[in-house]
This record gives structure tokens, sequence and C-alpha cells, in this order.
């Protein structure tokens, strides 16, 4: 997105504006965004994102001065001045770093969507075990050398990245290769080089491809075991065509369904199709690609998806905050996907797998940790409990009751994630009438209080 178009987003995970900035509180996004996936602060831009008063160039510079002596260690920024239609901004730029920095005070703050959060005392122990394990993105693949890179790839990903990127269209070719982390200072292809323009990655990285396998049943062993009742296909290439292989595989035996609505009949697949595209580019985007011998593998059963990615939850993330916070072990390779239109939104991939599967009426995705592995699993099972309801109840409810058929429970919170544009009072007034007629029972008080059946 050109710089009119970052201003019309706002802030968020990678933006922060300032209209008239005071040292402090720069400071703070500078921590925060060095300690997370980086970004940019635009100075001379109000919370609104209208331009205010220029400053003047020597003015900045004191205030970014004393920023920098309020970060320990100082965080590494570069800085221009960019024009808009209403006058002049100065960007910026702080890249993701390597070690862990904190407040003149001792916080430690990480970006967290549009504000700087600071961190507990597990979360600090989890980024810096994060961070000192080193940044393998940028590491240099010395067998490698420039004509192992698509010119194909790499041209189209400059094009992208000049159309959506807030400064790229200031930078030369070479300049935007070295942002993106694609070649060291010596032209030397990094991991991540190889991993969004290679022609081959694999011969580098044969862990960076994936596997695909199509089950006859519900579990592995269905049928005897027999490599007759299973399909299987590899997939290799960089991480764009990997992400195009496995979703054109998927949906190749995806199952689909003639429903009537109204007057219309629908063509309505077993699973929603941003749910499963999100869960296939996380796991491309956020795999730990250092695991050798492990490729992502998805399989696919009669009843669900599972899409399992090697390595853990990055940084601090655990299951419990999955939703909230952001955390990119590649950062590079999510920018470069991001360029590429295979992620729309930086930071809310979970949030739109879950939102999409409970629209579709499916169960919640299911994630599960291990210190090696991460797996969604999505289940194509719709509203089955619902169903002697429904002369009863609204589609709201129906909804609600097949969330607690999946978890065995429901929270006002939960139900709002079901129905988002729906105010808390009707919601409130929808679990009520569920348990005034007897659907329902309501266990527990005040911030406490969820619902199962009765």
């Amino acid at each position: 997105m050109d710089l009119k178009e970052l201003l019309k987003a706002g802030r968020g995970q990678l933006l922060e504006t300032m209209a008239q900035p005071q040292p402090d509180e720069l400071a703070e996004s500078l921590v925060a965004f060095a300690n997370a996936d980086g970004g940019t602060v635009l100075l001379g831009v109000n919370a609104a994102g209208a331009v205010a008063e220029q400053l003047p160039d020597e003015h900045l510079e004191a205030i970014l001065l004393r920023a920098q002596m309020l970060c320990h260690p100082p965080v590494e920024t570069t800085w221009q001045s960019l024009g808009t239609g209403h006058g002049l901004v100065t960007a910026i730029q702080i890249p993701r770093s390597t070690q862990l920095h904190s407040l003149q005070d001792g916080r430690i703050l990480l970006r967290s969507g549009a504000r700087n959060r600071p961190l507990s005392g597990e979360e600090v122990r989890h980024l810096a075990a994060t961070k000192g394990a080193g940044d393998y993105e940028l590491e240099p693949i010395t067998a490698a050398t420039s004509a192992d890179l698509d010119d194909r790839l790499i041209a189209e990903h400059l094009r992208q990245r000049r159309e959506r990127g807030p400064r790229g269209e200031k930078q030369t070719d070479e300049q935007l290769l070295a942002e993106m982390g694609a070649l060291d200072p010596k032209g030397v292809p990094t991991v991540a080089g190889l991993l969004l323009y290679g022609r081959n990655p694999q011969r580098f990285l044969p862990q960076s491809g994936a596997v695909f396998v199509r089950f006859q049943g519900t579990d592995v062993v269905a049928g005897g075991g027999s490599q007759t009742n299973m399909q299987r296909e590899e997939l290799a290439g960089p991480v764009g065509a990997i992400i195009e292989g496995l979703w054109a595989a998927i949906w190749n035996q995806v199952r689909h369904e003639s429903v009537v609505s109204g007057l219309k009949r629908e063509d309505r697949p077993e699973y929603p199709q941003p749910a499963v595209r999100e869960a296939v580019v996380n796991a491309v985007a956020h795999r730990d690609y250092r695991i050798g011998g492990r490729r992502i593998e998805v399989r696919m059963f009669d009843d669900r998806l599972e899409i399992v990615s090697p390595g853990g939850l990055p940084g601090h993330i655990t299951l419990d905050n999955i939703v909230e916070e952001h955390f990119s072990r590649n950062p590079r390779l999510v920018r470069g996907l991001f360029y590429a239109g295979f992620i729309e939104e930086l930071g809310l991939g979970i949030d739109r797998m879950i939102h999409e599967m409970i629209q579709a009426g499916h169960p919640r995705p299911h994630f599960e940790a291990q210190p090696f592995t991460f797996k969604v699993t999505l289940r194509n099972v719709r509203e089955r409990a619902a169903s002697k309801w429904t002369q009863q109840l609204n589609e709201r409810q129906i909804r609600a009751l097949a969330h607690i058929e999946a978890d065995s429970r429901i929270t006002n919170r939960e139900y709002h994630e079901l129905c988002p544009d729906v105010t808390p009072e009707t919601l409130r007034l929808d679990l009520a009438d569920m348990v005034d007629k007897g659907i329902l029972l309501r266990i527990g008080d005040k911030k406490g209080t969820y619902y199962i059946l009765k």
C-alpha cells in the first residue's frame, strides 16, 4: 500500500502516528516495535491520520536522539521525509531486533495491535529465549549464488513492494532486496531470499517443502493402513508455490453440498475457504525452518483437516494469548507474503480463521502446541445439536448451541465473537431466553459466568 493508503489504514501492528512527538513517547514505540516485528512511526500525523504541522528536521533529529538514549540498548532506525498532498511527514523505520530492548525505567514493551504493551516476567523470559536463538532468516546460504534466485519472482515482488510499501517507491532494487533480507551484505542469498525467490529452495533447505495426504475414513489406519486408501502429494518450490500447491491439493478433495436458501440453491464446501487459506498460510509463514527433516504436513480425513507445522509457538505466544497477541518467527518471510497478497492484514490470521469457522456453523479451530510442532485442526461438523431447537430459537441462538456442542460451554465473550455485530444487551437477552426455556443452565456469576446445556 502507498503512503496515502497507509494513513487511511491508521495505527496498528506495524504503524504508529505522532503529531507532536515527545522523546519518552517515541522511545516506547521504538522499543515495542524492535522487540516485535518492526514497524514504522510517522511523525507529523495525528491519531485521525491527518497531516499536522511539519517540524524542522533538526528538531526531529534531536527528539530521535533523545529517544534513543532512553532505550537500552539503543534501537536501530532509519528515517526519511515522505511527501503527501498536504505536506511532508517523517517516517522512522524500526527493523525487528535480535536483541531484547528495554526503557530507562526497566520496562520491556512489545507492539500488540495498536498499543505498546508491557510484558510480564514470564513473557520476558520466553521472548529473551527467542531473541537469543538468533535470526535464522538472515543467515546466508554460502553454497548458493544469485543465479539460484528467480529473476521473474524478484521483479514481481519489487513491483508489489512498491505498490504496498510505505517507502518502497524511493528505493532501488538492490536496496529493497537488502531491506527484505534476501541478500547479505556480500550479495549472498539468505534463508529468507531462497524461501521467497529461490528457483529450487529445497536443494539448500530440503525441510522447506510440504506434504498433503488424503486418508479415507477418520483415522490413519482406516482400511488396514493400505496405501490404496490414501492419496499423497509432495509440494516443492518457493513459499508462494507451496501455498498455492497446498491450496489446490486441499480444494481438489473438498466435498460440496447443495443447500437451499430461500429460492436459491447454494453450493457449500465442507470448510470455509478463508479459514483453510489462513491455516495454510500461517503454517508456511510461521514454521521453524531451522528444524531439519520435517516438512509441513496437511492431513485430510472425512471429518477434519489437520495442518501440522514444525516448530512450537514463537516468542511469548501461548495458547491462551494466541488470538490477542502477534509475534512472527519469520518477520521477513511474513512481510514478503504480505506484499505478495497471500496475507491480507498482518496479525489477524488466527482471528479470521476462528471467525470463518464459527460463521459457517463449525466448531472453533483446535490448536495444539508441542515443543517442536504446532497443529491446527478444522472440523467439518455442522450444527447437529441445535437442529431440534430450530423452531424455538433465532439464528444467533442456534449458532450458540453449535458452539456449546463443540466446546461444552459458552461465555458472553465467546457469544460476542460469534455475533460481533450484535449489541451485548441483545446477546444477554438471547442467553437469558434459552435459560428460561430450559435449554441452557447458567453457571457462575459476573465475569466468571458461562452456560452449558441443561
